[in-house]
């Protein structure tokens, strides 16, 4: 039985019409319904993250929104998912997504997509999760951003322990069957032993 019940996905609220994209969304889709995981995310209808909901959804897959309020309020909340739950703010919002999933995907996005990547990628360090976290880098979009976290290494701000607990891929099956035999354990001696080689 697959350990990936469900996975979070943080994605943009914004989609460009990028052909490339388009084709790893359906994938990413594919891959999921498949394997019987279901999709958790922001609960919007608008976006790379309406994109996907959609695609579950039209192959009969599972999908949970996750959305505060005030976003409901500005209707951008997807009206056809199998499950929406509302919550007061944002905060609770990430907290919930997290609770609910087994793993994370990363999709391109902008500033928010980000800051709930490096939000959940802190956690696993600090060892307040052990669930995976997966970059499905379509067309090297977060390529500038492994060579950031390479430049955290070289400069003694990330051991190399820490930056190898993300998965990057651009094949949506291949992030998915890295992130379901996931085992690796983070490096908290940063914490005793200043020493960061």
């Amino acid at each position: 039985m697959n350990k990936l019940r469900a996975v979070c996905v943080y994605c943009g609220s914004n989609f460009n019409g990028d052909v490339t994209l388009r084709k790893a969304i359906k994938q990413l889709a594919e891959t999921l319904v498949k394997q019987e995981i279901r999709l958790v995310y922001g609960g919007g209808s608008v976006g790379v993250m309406g994109v996907l909901a959609n695609d579950i959804l039209e192959l009969g897959g599972l999908v949970t929104g996750v959305i505060p309020q005030f976003l409901m309020d500005k209707e951008v909340g997807h009206k056809g998912v199998t499950e929406m739950i509302v919550t007061e703010n944002m905060h609770q919002r990430k907290q919930k997504m997290a609770d609910l999933s087994d793993g994370f995907v990363i999709l391109p996005g902008g500033f928010g997509t980000l800051e709930e990547f490096f939000e959940v990628l802190t956690w696993l360090q600090l060892g307040l999760h052990n669930k995976p976290i997966g970059v499905l880098n379509v067309n090297g979009f977060y390529d500038p951003l492994f060579a950031q976290m390479e430049m955290m290494v070289q400069s003694k701000f990330l051991k190399p322990a820490n930056r190898d607990l993300v998965f990057n891929e651009s094949d949506a099956e291949a992030l998915i069957d890295k992130m379901d035999n996931f085992s690796a354990v983070p490096d908290e001696v940063w914490f005793r032993d200043r020493n960061l080689t």
